[in-house]
């Protein structure tokens, strides 16, 4: 990794693990989505991570006309840079996932690097009443569903998009993945400064104990050496304490109310803009400067705001 740089915060602001009756404050609908990509963007969040969502249910939308709903929106108002997911949710096929990356060129793209189980159905310990009828059978039966990248369906993400000059964010749930990202780098697909997101605490990825987040970087060091940056993401509760850690490491952060509903124990985030506010004046009070999009564009190489296709 470089070794002086700003921190980049990314906010993933709605994601599709949570669902709507989990809390009153995810954004579900375009207007709030975009609101909430804004608003985060305004706290000092560098780059928006954005999933879609069915505006009346609330369930997890892939299709390209749900991401135009809000896209416009977010880049006519702030120069954030606009990440779009190509995980969608683990019920979705990967053609279905692919698409709005593929259609709507973004500066950036997440990609999942492999197959894992996905467990959710431990939220139905905290979670009995629901408004929808999708919301309980989605979380039940993870018990039984495998998130699906093949190294095929990897290989054709990213050769699909390869026209786009689309950067990827490397969501990396587990050592092996970063394996994978250093063999896609050898076949030539996929090129430096890698974007690598390490993933703590899903049940089915590496856990999220101080001693996981430190193996995964030495793990990444030894495989790209400087040619990346490493930003880390804990779910729920170890939200803030790895992204802490993260940064004390040289690391860049992200938060967001698709990794954790909460601000502190037993209170819920009122926005995704709350989080990065705390997490920023966290970084501000440890001496570290926090990127600004430019600043994050010419970490990761970007091709630019107006080199999009929305």
């Amino acid at each position: 990794m470089s070794d002086t740089h700003p921190v980049i915060i990314t906010c993933a602001v709605t994601g599709s693990i949570h669902t709507p009756s989990m809390s009153p404050h995810l954004p579900v609908t375009p207007d709030e989505i975009a609101q909430a990509a804004i608003a985060a963007a305004e706290a000092g969040a560098a780059i928006v991570h954005l999933h879609a969502r069915n505006p009346d249910n609330g369930m997890p939308d892939q299709t390209p006309a749900a991401f135009m709903r809000f896209l416009p929106r977010i880049k006519q108002a702030s120069d954030v840079v606009i990440n779009i997911t190509t995980g969608g949710a683990p019920t979705m096929s990967v053609q279905e996932r692919l698409q709005p990356a593929l259609t709507l060129a973004p500066e950036v793209a997440s990609l999942n690097l492999g197959s894992m189980n996905f467990g959710l159905y431990e939220m139905l310990r905290r979670y009995h009443d629901f408004k929808y009828e999708w919301e309980r059978p989605y979380l039940a039966e993870s018990d039984d569903r495998i998130f699906r990248n093949t190294f095929r369906d990897i290989a054709h993400i990213l050769e699909s998009c390869s026209s786009n000059d689309t950067r990827f964010e490397f969501e990396c749930y587990d050592i092996g993945h970063l394996y994978t990202a250093a063999h896609f780098r050898d076949r030539g697909l996929i090129k430096g400064p890698l974007f690598i997101q390490s993933v703590f605490g899903i049940r089915g990825g590496i856990g999220a104990h101080a001693e996981d987040v430190m193996h995964m970087k030495r793990t990444a060091d030894r495989l790209f050496g400087k040619d990346y940056f490493w930003s880390v993401l804990g779910s729920g509760r170890s939200q803030m304490f790895t992204a802490v850690q993260s940064a004390v490491m040289g690391g860049n952060v992200r938060v967001g109310l698709e990794d954790s509903l909460w601000i502190g124990p037993g209170r819920l985030a009122q926005s995704n803009a709350d989080q990065v506010s705390k997490i920023r004046r966290i970084l501000e009070e440890l001496g570290l400067q926090v990127a600004t999009p430019a600043q994050a564009r010419a970490m990761l190489e970007l091709k630019g705001h107006d080199n999009v296709g929305f």
